[in-house]
């Protein structure tokens, strides 16, 4: 899943890293998901007895309780080995709170830095530093109970004065559009050592789970003068060194304070050439892919005995992304002509080997709101030319601008040749990520251009926002959005669901498909999640042997 000048284009930055960056956990093996939702939809954005009550309301207070799909039930004892995943895109700075990009997140949270709570392999929230919780019944006061003897990796003690100063500081210190998921706060108040209330502006149902992502890292009050360099979290994995672009390594923290992971060291390394991945795991250098970049290529790893292939979901999804607010693209009859035009089932089964599922609008088969919309516009050419007959636009011409990343490498020729079938000419320009920051995601000089939306629940971020990059600005959609939050969980739903439906009716952009968590791992490694429903490679699942 980027507010005056200078603030707003850093987190455009943060947005865009998050964009070109797949998620990536795993599961079961499984063939191409095609058309077909993968995964069970979560019936609520909160766990059962979180919110929306006329009485308090508390969460349980262990998380096996409230997480019996993880990848084991029964954790793995603590051994000796280790473990190398490889990723694509690398951190540039180890600091999420001033630096843009999902990288840094995917790698430290959940192993390195802990929050309050965090999502379970279904997309439930569960406790984590926080071992229960209330919510007062006007749904605006959260009182946290946290839990004991949790030491920082630097020795100090974890308290719910070093909460309070966290969630502040993400108001008052943090550089990146994210930051944005705690204005509702109103205040934060440590009540004792393991007490902490937070009150909010209004209702929402989006905070306790935007805590589960980066913005609800814990922090040390003695601990952020050199997080660039030196991330300092209570998680099970401590830092050890990071060589940029080439690999990080993390080691069990001994002192940590719950259950102690079972793989001792784990190396991420970082591959700019896909293949180069799929070979280091052919030869042994790593043991797992963190997300397959060339899925034509998956048949190499066809030996079960040797490989295992995870075929889940994940929160991405693939746009085709419309300019709504200049050029052509701003006609409705224009976006409909290019919905129509276009063949998403083949452009999926050529450009990503059929690993996917078709959407119709901004969603993800995992979340809550999910409606399949996929059938909302079938390929029919002939409709795509008479719509653009009725917009007076027979002779178009647009910029198709592409970010360097695989999928929109792979995808752009059939787009281009399919819209050159109803009369569209594309002129595709293929620019580095620096100029597809400024050039798209900044000025929104652009007609077209592919790119994966890879932040969970990420509605409101592209739509909610006339300013974003999107342009899209539908009073009707800001105003559900806001209700939604502020309503039920299942409000929430309904209200989101009318989002979405609107989304399509209006052709926003085209969504081309939702992006798979298509893994590949040794056959003997243990742990890997099904479904990609948060910024983290949770690594404190993983066992080998």
């Amino acid at each position: 899943m980027f507010r005056t000048p200078s603030l707003r284009r850093a987190g455009l930055v943060t947005a865009a890293l998050a964009l070109l960056l797949t998620a990536c956990s795993a599961g079961s093996t499984a063939e191409p998901s095609g058309t077909q939702p993968s995964a069970t939809q979560p019936s609520a954005t909160q766990p059962t007895g979180t919110q929306g009550s006329a009485a308090p309301t508390t969460a349980p207070a262990d998380p096996s309780e409230t997480d019996p799909a993880s990848p084991s039930s029964t954790p793995a004892p603590a051994s000796d080995a280790a473990l190398a995943v490889g990723f694509v895109l690398a951190p540039e700075s180890l600091d999420f709170t001033q630096v843009d990009g999902a990288a840094i997140p995917q790698a430290l949270l959940v192993n390195v830095y802990e929050g309050l709570v965090k999502v379970d392999d279904n997309g439930t929230i569960v406790p984590a530093l926080a071992k229960s919780w209330t919510v007062s019944p006007d749904r605006k006061t959260y009182t946290f109970q946290l839990q004991e003897g949790v030491r920082f990796s630097n020795g100090d003690p974890f308290t719910a004065e070093d909460a309070v100063f966290s969630i502040n500081r993400v108001k008052t210190d943090w550089k990146i559009s994210v930051k944005a998921k705690m204005d509702i706060v109103a205040k934060a108040v440590a009540v004792s050592d393991t007490e902490l209330t937070v009150t909010l502006k209004r209702p929402s149902n989006n905070w306790l789970y935007d805590m589960t992502s980066r913005v609800g890292a814990m922090f040390s009050t003695d601990g952020v003068a050199d997080l660039a360099d030196k991330p300092i979290g209570t998680g099970p994995y401590v830092f050890v060194s990071y060589t940029p672009g080439d690999r990080m390594v993390l080691e069990r923290n001994d002192g940590y304070w719950g259950t102690p992971p079972a793989v001792k060291t784990v190396t991420l390394r970082y591959f700019k050439d896909p293949n180069a991945m799929n070979n280091a795991l052919l030869t042994g250098d790593i043991q797992v892919i963190s997300s397959v970049q060339t899925p034509e290529s998956i048949s190499q790893f066809s030996d079960t005995s040797r490989f295992q292939v995870i075929d889940g979901t994940s929160t991405g999804e693939v746009l085709l992304t419309l300019n709504n607010g200049s050029g052509a693209t701003a006609d409705l009859k224009v976006r409909q002509a290019i919905s129509y035009a276009l063949d998403r089932k083949a452009i999926l089964d050529i450009a990503w080997s059929g690993y996917g599922t078709l959407i119709g609008s901004h969603e993800a088969p995992t979340d809550p709101w999910f409606t399949d919309l996929s059938g909302a516009y079938p390929f029919d050419p002939e409709k795509a030319k008479e719509l653009l007959k009725e917009a007076g636009k027979e002779n178009l011409t647009l910029r198709l601008t592409l970010p360097p990343v695989p999928y929109a490498t792979a995808a752009a020729p059939l787009i281009i040749s399919q819209l050159a079938d109803v009369g569209i000419t594309v002129k595709d320009t293929a620019v580095t990520f620096d100029t597809w920051i400024q050039q798209v995601l900044i000025n929104a000089d652009y007609d077209m251009t592919i790119i994966n939306h890879v932040e969970p629940r990420d509605l409101a971020t592209l739509w909610g926002d006339p300013t974003y990059y999107t342009r899209y600005d539908n009073p009707e959609v800001q105003r559900l959005l806001v209700a939604g939050d502020e309503g039920t969980p299942e409000q929430q739903v309904t209200d989101y669901r009318k989002v979405v439906q609107i989304l399509s009716d209006d052709a926003a952009s085209v969504w081309l498909w939702s992006f798979p968590n298509l893994v590949v791992a040794a056959a003997d490694v243990r742990g890997l999640a099904q479904n990609a429903v948060s910024e983290s490679f949770d690594l404190t699942t993983l066992s080998v042997g």
